[in-house]
């Protein structure tokens, strides 16, 4: 393995844009609008930055990079039309995209053009042990490693022995769901009293949360995004159900508490390992501030972390070949926000993890 060390700490720049085949074209892909913007946006952000750095350095291999953005809504037919056109507009890579469902449904239209793809934030297991998508890589966790340590943090720390498991109708949530009450009912250690899929949208939960209460659940194990968890545990506090609720990483951010209020207090979320530490995380992060005068949001340091292995890769492979793009991402060690990674043969990231964190005075903290 090769270890590469990228310099950080620059001005923003505005990407460079130029004639085709005179640029390095990074596609952009993920729901820029709508319920779930806030995860997108932070790519798009990420993507500037970074490609500003490398700009500002003459580019890759004499050529400067340029942003392709498009916005697929979260929706997979959607995706599908934001694959296409990416393609059709020469794309070499893509960043991206950011639900499960959505990257599902665009990969083939990747592979069939030789396009590399790379998610901060899809975490479906198949995208990655399936075997089908030899073209795609990501940043994050996939959704059977989130439900193992969900279900481990339930049972052991917190001792649940009769589990409510809820999810809404996208596959990150349902994946996560499936997962969590096979692990639940294979470790002998509790039961899945209520398992049910939420309607998206609704005007509120009351049929499920009295379902919980009736089962006489100790704990709720949810598989989702933050509009609909802050539902649901909005919805429990108001029937006065104490009990703890444990979510994954689409849970994970601000917009939650923000939504959520008070209600958002003792909810316990899986996401991405605390890089404070990290001196790259903590740049990165400054880097943003200083650019758009706010925090990044989530997936952030994934991003960031996906976009300079990608950049790093077609800069040792000296061209936008995918094969050569591949063989650099599996064999070049690159240091970023989320710490030293590289990526095995199926396309899982080596070298990034999670823990759980809790909600505490409003802020997410790690459980100690």
């Amino acid at each position: 393995m090769f270890v590469v060390t990228v310099a950080f700490g620059f001005a923003m720049a505005i990407p460079a844009t130029g004639i085709a085949g005179d640029t390095i074209k990074i596609g952009v892909a993920g729901a820029h609008s709508g319920d779930l913007a806030y995860y997108g946006l932070p790519t798009i952000n990420t993507a500037e930055l970074v490609v500003a750095q490398y700009n500002a350095k003459g580019g890759i291999n004499g050529k400067k990079v340029e942003l392709l953005i498009e916005d697929d809504f979260c929706n997979p037919e959607m995706a599908i039309n934001t694959a296409t056109k990416l393609v059709t507009d020469g794309v070499d890579v893509v960043l991206g995209h950011i639900c499960s469902g959505p990257t599902k449904a665009a990969l083939p239209i990747y592979k069939e053009a030789g396009v590399i793809v790379m998610s901060p934030s899809a975490t479906n297991v198949d995208l990655t042990k399936s075997g089908n998508y030899s073209n795609f890589f990501r940043t994050i966790f996939p959704d059977d490693a989130e439900a193992k340590a969900m279900v481990d943090f339930t049972l052991a720390t917190l001792g649940a022995k009769r589990i409510a498991v809820v999810y809404d109708k996208g596959d990150y949530g349902k994946n996560r769901a499936e997962f969590a009450k096979e692990l639940i009912e294979a470790s002998g250690k509790a039961e899945v009293v209520f398992y049910e899929e939420g309607a998206p949208h609704p005007v509120d939960y009351t049929a499920i949360v009295q379902e919980i209460k009736r089962k006489r659940a100790d704990a709720v194990i949810f598989g989702g995004y933050h509009p609909e968890a802050s539902k649901i545990v909005s919805m429990m506090k108001k029937k006065r159900i104490d009990i703890p609720f444990v979510s994954d990483s689409g849970v994970k951010d601000d917009t939650f508490i923000k939504v959520a209020g008070i209600n958002s207090e003792g909810v316990y979320a899986s996401g991405p390992q605390d890089n404070a530490a990290n001196p790259i995380a903590i740049a990165a992060i400054e880097d943003h501030k200083k650019a758009y005068n706010s925090d990044p949001g989530p997936f952030y340091e994934k991003a960031y972390s996906a976009a300079l292995a990608l950049l790093n890769a077609i800069e040792k492979a000296g061209s936008t070949d995918s094969d050569a793009i591949v063989m650099a991402l599996q064999t070049e060690i690159v240091e970023t926000p989320v710490g030293n990674i590289h990526f095995n043969a199926k396309g899982d990231a080596v070298g990034v993890g999670f823990v759980m964190y809790v909600v505490k005075d409003g802020k997410y903290v790690v459980v100690k």
